[in-house]
């Protein structure tokens, strides 16, 4: 019988255990999609106890406290920091099999040194123990950071935030370069005509651009990722539900910003696809020009609660995964793209599973050498899917359908400080397939020193490095 989380934890041959202890263990993290603050870096935050470092807006553990019937006062509510602690850790041991177990236990052992199991007769010594050690300055934001090994973190910024944190961090000379990642999610979003205009309003007084036409909304856009690329910016992202492909005019596009923007009218759904269409290749095009690397998550069912959509609102753990139709769209939207030869370096990340043989697929239909390997990736396991299981899946259908050893490798997607041992199970899962398939044959045991320093060590860190330029 295996020891939990030992140093061979979900490594199951002798070549697993080589690969991983002789190769990717103790490489630096390029985390180059998170949700961390940007103000706790800049202010180096020192976190007062285990509870806020590890239950403040985890909605992954908020949905389990939830399922093993915790009242919402303890998870998003008014309770102590005690108590939602006390109530983590009666709902871990009932986690077994899902990710949160591991994840649980792994940042237990890889920031605090603990090895005890986390349940109610441990909870009160762990919470003290780990709280205490959280005052010391080499566990401070900052701290932890250094303490994992990051070499890079790319936060996710609104066109209009200032990212003066980020400015900040930089002039300290901080060891660890925190980066901006462009996220114009609020500029595309005309369903609700209001705060879209409020949101218009906005980006035109950072700009410094009166924004009266479509026209003057992208050179608004424009100005500002100029802005974003003088702070290092490398990466945008955009979280879809699906992906929009409508064939559409300059002179239809200006209509319909004139009318939710000027006349404050509701849009059509046809309307709202064929602007978002519209902004979607404007970012592109953005991001080609800049050289950058655009990154699209796709297939979230959002707020699916609405009565707690309305009581604590959204990010707070009531999504699913959708079942959007996508294909035909999604190659449509790209191949617009790539015919005035304005796609960007970009990676695809599906939610629902069943569309990975589909974006392993697409990724090679937009392929272009001049862009050195692998410029479209197929982007890891993300949200209910950054578990063992989802990253082999998609790890297989990359490996059948296009080339494991191009791929850009593993991201945290968290807003803790806590999970950067998630890069540590990944690389695990990694070099426990490819280890299963060189004890099994299935690759070549002559070529394991190959296997180890261009699949593994690339995947893990490399290739990101070189893919992102940084």
């Amino acid at each position: 019988m295996k020891e939990f989380i030992s140093e061979d934890f979900l490594l199951q041959t002798e070549s697993a255990r080589r690969l991983y202890h002789d190769y990717a263990e103790g490489l630096p993290i390029i985390d180059y999609h998170c949700h961390l603050s940007p103000e706790y870096v800049a202010d180096n935050h020192v976190f007062p106890n285990l509870s806020r470092i590890w239950l403040e807006g985890d909605h992954y553990k908020w949905r389990a406290l939830r399922t093993n019937g915790v009242d919402e006062r303890f998870i998003t509510g008014d309770a102590s920091d005690w108590e939602k602690f006390e109530k983590w850790a009666e709902t871990v041991p009932y986690t077994m099999r899902n990710p949160l177990y591991h994840w649980t236990h792994l940042e237990l052992k890889t920031a605090f040194g603990v090895t005890d199991l986390l349940n109610p007769a441990t909870a009160r010594c762990i919470y003290d123990r780990c709280s205490a050690m959280l005052q010391r300055p080499d566990m401070s934001a900052r701290g932890l950071m250094l303490h994992y090994n990051v070499e890079v973190v790319c936060t996710t910024d609104d066109p209009v935030d200032s990212l003066e944190y980020h400015i900040k961090t930089r002039e300290d000379g901080f060891k660890v370069r925190m980066l901006p990642t462009w996220r114009p999610d609020m500029a595309m979003a005309v369903e609700n005509p209001g705060k879209y205009r409020d949101y218009v309003r906005r980006l035109g007084e950072v700009a410094k651009l009166n924004i009266r036409s479509f026209a003057d909304l992208i050179e608004a856009l424009r100005i500002r990722h100029d802005f974003f690329a003088s702070v290092g910016c490398r990466l945008s992202d955009h979280g879809l539900g699906a992906f929009f492909a409508e064939d559409y005019t300059d002179a239809e596009v200006e209509a319909i910003f004139s009318k939710v923007y000027l006349r404050n009218e509701e849009l059509t759904p046809k309307e709202i696809a064929v602007f978002k269409t519209a902004m979607l290749y404007e970012f592109g095009a953005m991001d080609h020009d800049a050289g950058w690397t655009q990154q699209y998550h796709y297939g979230a069912l959002r707020n699916n609660n609405t009565r707690m959509m309305l009581a604590i609102g959204p990010d707070t753990g009531f999504d699913s995964i959708g079942d959007y139709t996508v294909g035909e769209t999604m190659s449509k939207f790209l191949d617009m793209l790539a015919r005035d030869n304005k796609l960007p370096k970009t990676i695809i990340y599906n939610l629902n599973p069943r569309d990975n043989e589909l974006v392993a697929t697409m990724i090679g239909n937009f392929q272009d050498g001049r862009y050195g390997a692998g410029k479209i990736q197929f982007g890891s396991g993300w949200w209910f899917m950054d578990q063992k299981d989802g990253m082999e899946r998609q790890m297989n259908a990359l490996s059948n359908l296009g080339l494991l050893s191009r791929f850009v490798g593993m991201l945290t997607d968290s807003r803790s400080f806590l999970s950067y041992p998630r890069h540590e199970y990944f690389r695990r899962t990694l070099c426990n397939l490819l280890g299963n398939d060189i004890e099994n044959g299935l690759l070549p045991a002559s070529e394991f020193d190959f296997i180890g320093n261009e699949i593994v060590k690339k995947v893990s860190y490399g290739n990101a490095k070189e893919y992102f330029k940084f």
